[in-house]
């Protein structure tokens, strides 16, 4: 992924930006709220099986939803990946909520064909009173990026990457022009798309697998990465459909295939907006505040990926020598590792301190954005505030036989789950509610696909993502 971010407003990776303040916790809805020719209005959240469920309204209703909402059920959260919920979540059919749209995330998708426009709004998971819903995974990032401000004054700027494959498309070589054209008009149509709901698309390319394209979108502030994030699938999705070409998210879609990979990339600055992570004098040209974060994220790497990679296949890619992670460390431009130390140039004037961010590679598109971030700010808190060691940054030119010594990332969806009932530090960021729940949802799925050969789990994750 190329982070060039040169033009905009928003706070980039590159280059100098002033770093908004604190939101609220829930936004005040518009005495106007805007025009739209959509019959409907979709107010959506996104559940631990990475689906996006909500209800809609008739646009007629779009000022009386933006004001107090739509109805939700706690249990609605207990939904696995292949439909049913889990048979033994804490909710049971008890309690209510509402679905309390955010104003700023409202997209606009256009008519296009026999299929009719529709507005899209994301939503907070909130009580009838509209306190905030300790369980809600939205305001589970919210808290994490205030807290992280409050207690160290460092604010956040992040990209997520997707990658994804298209069905439906001749055979072509990896990365090339052929099956850059192949897929048009289907990625000229994204670009425009992209660009008209706001959400600034950076890099549109073919990649290595067969018929695998990724997407990156600006760099922004966590809560926009990880909101961008949600509706960027929701649109790939919606246009592929529209379009007649299958497309999956899923991290496998063949047991020798290469996968499809979702990057978090982070950079820290402070509060007037000066990178945070740079030090010519240091290993890596890592900060010493970037070696603690970094260190609070490989310590608990194995329950993080509980809930990054959360799939019964995630961890079939997760395996050495696949450019996805090898194994539990930090490294400089090395796709092998898990944090990976980004390059930087000095083309066109670039400043390194400016570029220089952090990668995490363990995550796919079966994670809900706004805890996987969340997780990884969270981890990154604990190693500014506790007494870690710093890890060591293996250079560039580390023999790869040196790196078969590194810790190895859990081989499975249930060794993770294991790891984060195991982990006191990452049970204690959550409600016991939605512990449980999680814990719960993820077993229902592997229960789910039991019996299963390889490639029968992952053709049924694919149907699915």
């Amino acid at each position: 992924m190329t982070l060039v971010h040169t033009t905009g407003k928003e706070p980039g990776l590159l280059g100098p930006a002033t770093v908004p303040g604190p939101s609220p916790t829930l936004r005040a809805a518009p005495e106007d709220p805007p025009m739209t020719d959509a019959a409907t209005v979709f107010v959506a959240t996104c559940d631990l099986a990475g689906q996006v469920r909500g209800r809609a309204v008739p646009s007629s209703e779009q000022a009386s939803a933006l004001r107090s909402g739509t109805g939700w059920v706690p249990a609605d959260l207990a939904i696995s990946a292949f439909g049913p919920i889990a048979p033994d979540n804490v909710f049971g059919s008890r309690g209510d909520l509402r679905l309390i749209p955010d104003p700023a995330t409202g997209i606009d998708i256009p008519a296009d064909g026999d299929t009719p426009a529709l507005r899209l709004y994301l939503a907070d998971q909130t009580l009838p009173d509209g306190e905030p819903w300790s369980c809600c995974p939205r305001t589970f990032l919210r808290d994490t990026v205030e807290e992280l401000r409050e207690r160290t004054g460092i604010e956040v700027v992040a990209a997520i990457e997707h990658e994804f494959v298209l069905g439906g498309l001749p055979s072509s070589p990896p990365f090339s022009l052929q099956r850059f054209r192949q897929a048009e008009p289907f990625g000229s149509d994204l670009v425009r798309l992209l660009e008209q709901a706001g959400l600034q698309p950076e890099n549109w390319l073919p990649e290595y697998g067969d018929g695998q394209f990724e997407i990156t979108l600006r760099p922004g502030t966590a809560m926009s990465a990880a909101d961008r994030a949600v509706l960027l699938k929701e649109l790939v999705r919606d246009l592929a459909r529209r379009r007649g070409l299958p497309v999956s998210f899923a991290p496998l879609l063949d047991p020798d295939g290469v996968g499809n990979g979702v990057h978090l990339h982070l950079s820290l600055k402070d509060a007037e907006g000066r990178p945070l992570l740079f030090d010519p004098s240091r290993p890596g040209r890592l900060s010493a505040l970037g070696a603690r974060f970094s260190a609070g994220i490989l310590r608990h790497t194995p329950a993080l990926t509980a809930w990054t990679a959360p799939s019964p296949v995630s961890f079939l890619r997760l395996t050495p020598h696949r450019w996805s992670a090898g194994g539990i460390f930090l490294a400089e431009r090395n796709r092998e590792s898990l944090l990976r130390i980004c390059p930087t140039t000095q083309l066109a004037g670039g400043d390194a301190a400016g570029q220089f961010h952090l990668e995490y590679r363990a995550a796919d598109a079966t994670a809900n954005p706004w805890l996987a971030l969340g997780v990884l700010l969270r981890a990154g808190l604990e190693g500014l505030v506790r007494d870690y060691d710093e890890p060591t940054v293996w250079p560039e030119d580390t023999d790869a036989s040196v790196l078969d010594g590194v810790p190895a990332l859990p081989s499975s969806l249930e060794e993770a789950l294991h790891a984060l009932e195991s982990d006191d530090v990452v049970r204690s960021w959550f409600d016991p509610r939605l512990l449980a729940t999680h814990l719960s949802v993820k077993r229902s799925e592997l229960a789910q696909l039991a019996g299963l050969d390889d490639a029968a789990r992952i053709r049924k994750v694919a149907d699915v993502h």
